[in-house]
């Protein structure tokens, strides 16, 4: 099977290689209908029997919860490569990558059945440790298109993206969602550039679409409505935290992010709404980035 995300192709072979039959709805607009030219970045091969004590200079990234305590997942380097765990009981999905390599090794195609979250998740880490470094980031954010444009909303859980990005939609006509949890952003032709995706979080919207980025909007709950455009060193810091947080703990990883955010910030406005949850606030974040396109 293959699939195009984000102007990337992911090929894969084996047992449960047919994403979409193994239940996950959101690759379906994704498949590729025909032989494409897209550059291969990552070559899936998922009936591998992978065995962690086999690597040498295996060293642990980072440690995380995964939804609830679903999984413990681990993200793991090894001389040129890296190894993603998500242990869930006695069962272990394993997935590795090999330096420069777009070959991803995996072993949920050795099961009789696999757990779909996880499954969704550690392709979006593979798909993310296999494009991090061509320059593009799945970033977490609720994503607007309006006039042939794409605004992404950022913020911390529970701080109001898909409130106001609802709010834009209920106000502002003309404005659709492109994804709701995890577009994936990257410069294309020196043009930033919002791609949607097959992860969307609790919201099903996923659209093989692509729009150039008009701004950036860092949110925080405030009993008023007040935007300003923050400077460079501010800009990065409100993209930061909405880039994969494992990936803040490798120094290559960190790197490739902040050059993608710096060559992004020089072209597109990064702005910092306080607002309430109200059609005032959706119609000042508006005004403001399309007055400054």
């Amino acid at each position: 099977m293959e699939y195009i995300i984000a102007g990337y192709k992911i090929r894969t072979s084996g047992q449960h290689s047919d994403i979409v039959s193994c239940g996950i709805r959101g690759f379906a607009p994704f498949v590729a209908d025909t032989e494409s030219e897209y550059p291969l970045v990552m070559d899936l091969q998922t009936e591998v029997e992978i065995i962690k004590e086999s690597f040498n200079n295996l060293t642990e990234i980072n440690s995380f919860s995964f939804e609830d305590d679903l999984a413990l997942c681990t993200l793991y380097s090894y001389n040129e490569g890296y190894l993603f765990e998500m242990s869930k009981g006695e069962l272990s999905y394993l997935f590795s990558k090999e330096g420069n390599s777009n070959i991803v090794k995996a072993n949920f195609g050795l099961m009789d059945s696999v757990d779909i979250s996880l499954l969704r998740f550690g392709l979006w880490m593979m798909f993310g440790l296999c494009t991090v470094k061509l320059g593009a980031i799945a970033i977490h954010s609720s994503v607007l298109v309006k006039d042939g444009g794409a605004v992404l909303c950022l913020g911390e859980s529970g701080t109001g993206k898909s409130t106001h990005t609802r709010l834009w939609r209920e106000h502002i006509e003309g404005t659709t969602l492109l994804n709701d949890d995890s577009p994936i952003i990257r410069l294309v032709d020196g043009i930033p550039t919002a791609f949607g995706s097959p992860w969307s979080g609790k919201t099903p919207c996923y659209r093989n679409l692509s729009y150039p980025i008009c701004g950036f909007i860092r949110l925080s709950q405030a009993p008023y409505n007040k935007i300003h455009k923050l400077p460079i060193l501010n800009a990065i810091g409100a993209l930061l935290p909405s880039c994969p947080p494992a990936f803040a703990y490798d120094d290559n990883l960190q790197d490739a992010i902040c050059n993608t955010l710096s060559d992004m910030i020089a072209k597109v406005n990064v702005y910092h709404l306080e607002c309430l949850p109200n059609a005032a606030a959706a119609e000042l974040s508006y005004n403001t980035i399309f007055t400054n396109r």
